[in-house]
């Protein structure tokens, strides 16, 4: 189970000279559950899931990975992105351009037979050898899928990965990435502006405010409810 706390302030994109935003988030994530991350641009959804990676340091709060802690703040513990069991995919999927499918994976990756074994399981086995400029946008974004599963994370973290395809690609990529997320068992966090895509995929959502920091209740609203702070 991941369990956390993030607290963060940071300033509002875009408003020179308004009051600091402040994200307060906290949940708890079952293995192998889908949670999806909802709200307005500039409410902190991608600052959530580095927070989670270790790529950004909260103010306050704690994230544990079962009997494991990755931060806690009067504990004074922050482990780096290294040492976390996370796999990340990055709204722009960030591929090593001169590498190809499989370097990719093999980058991430303990073995050969481990990195093979991935690019099955996302449908990618004809294209190992290719290059990131020679794939098409869903071959991109499910080499980034392998390679964040080549770490065997415990949680997945999924930055909008799907919001530069169209619509019918988009529907049936995230299908893809709920079948390998079920097959492989792993944790998962998505963000997403789509509610239906959430509803469609994850198994419950939280809605992060865009004006303040929101209560626990009020982040488990439901889809499609306005929520004000």
């Amino acid at each position: 189970m991941i369990s956390f706390r993030v607290v963060k302030t940071f300033p509002r994109p875009g408003k020179r000279g308004a009051a600091p935003f402040r994200l307060e988030v906290e949940h708890e994530l079952a293995d192998g559950a889908f949670l999806g991350v909802c709200g307005s641009s500039g409410c902190g959804k991608s600052t959530l899931l580095r927070c989670l990676a270790g790529l950004e340091k909260p103010d306050e709060g704690f994230i544990a990975d079962g009997g494991e802690t990755w931060f806690d703040r009067r504990r004074n513990i922050f482990l780096p992105p290294q040492k976390r069991c996370v796999g990340f995919v990055f709204q722009d999927y960030a591929l090593f351009p001169n590498l190809t499918v499989l370097g990719n994976v093999l980058y991430a990756a303990r073995s050969r037979e481990k990195a093979m074994e991935l690019l099955s399981l996302a449908r990618l086995l004809d294209q190992a050898d290719y290059f990131p400029h020679e794939l098409s946008g869903g071959q991109k974004q499910r080499t980034a899928l392998a390679r964040a599963l080549a770490r065997e994370p415990d949680l997945l973290l999924l930055d909008e990965p799907l919001s530069a395809l169209d619509e019918d690609l988009r529907c049936e990529l995230g299908e893809e990435i709920r079948r390998i997320q079920k097959e492989t068992g792993i944790a998962a966090v998505l963000v997403s502006h789509s509610a239906s895509e959430l509803e469609r995929l994850c198994d419950e959502t939280i809605r992060l405010g865009g004006s303040g920091p929101l209560s626990l209740a009020e982040a488990r609203t439901p889809l499609g409810t306005a929520v004000t702070a």
